[in-house]
């Protein structure tokens, strides 16, 4: 078996592994009620397991996307580019995952799918920030100079990412639960379990991003390929 058939093997296994005891080995989370003083079982927490692992990958994406295009600016060397693209592409959809996912999470906790809350109105700004990325690259023919455009706005729009992702939900009164999730009578504890979940999920989630990078990537250097002959 190849290389990339072993990584496609063990990234399967890994995600396979994740939803499978997201739903079965993970405990019920519970929150108190504080009209019963009574823990209540928190079903809806299990989101949990595929909305942070996806809102991960999209950060870790755009970010790789900035590098690439840093490195093609200095080199010059279209393959840069081509990561850049791909990896664009991928942090797109992760973030959109992670949107569609919170969207949910909202519907059952505050009653609607949208809120206008200052997380979900970040994420949304930094989707249609990375949709101006891809109109830009069909907005131009040249393949050089949309390659050049495209990193400088690549790597201008990624300066917004921990703006949008990590500062403007912290310093604006928010809906959004905390980060340390509650689990039991011990605030503030994942369980022991949920953590071994969550991480194995943010294991496969990462993985899972690095094989579809590599696919991708080997898909633009194919049609650029085509596109020169």
């Amino acid at each position: 078996m190849s290389r990339s058939g072993l990584a496609k093997g063990l990234v399967a296994v890994l995600m396979t592994a994740g939803i499978v005891l997201a739903f079965t080995y993970a405990p019920t989370a519970t929150r108190p009620n504080f009209s019963t003083g009574a823990m209540d079982p928190w079903p809806e927490f299990r989101i949990f397991f595929f909305h942070v692992p996806s809102a991960w990958v999209a950060s870790l994406a755009f970010l790789v996307a900035m590098v690439a295009s840093i490195r093609h600016l200095t080199t010059r060397d279209r393959r840069h580019d081509d990561v850049a693209v791909a990896s664009s592409e991928l942090g797109f959809l992760f973030c959109a995952l992670a949107l569609v996912s919170g969207m949910i999470w909202a519907r059952h906790e505050w009653g609607a799918f949208w809120n206008w809350d200052p997380r979900q109105n970040s994420v949304l700004v930094l989707l249609l920030i990375y949709a101006g990325y891809f109109a830009l690259r069909s907005a131009v023919p040249e393949p050089g100079r949309r390659a050049r455009l495209a990193s400088v706005y690549s790597i201008v729009a990624f300066l917004t990412v921990p703006f949008l992702v990590f500062i403007v939900p912290r310093i604006l009164e928010s809906l959004h639960p905390s980060p340390i999730i509650k689990s039991g009578r011990d605030g503030g504890v994942m369980d022991p379990k949920m953590r071994q979940v969550f991480f194995l999920l943010m294991a496969a989630f990462t993985g899972l991003y690095i094989w579809m990078l590599s696919v991708r990537t080997g898909m633009e250097r194919a049609i650029r390929g085509v596109d020169s002959i």
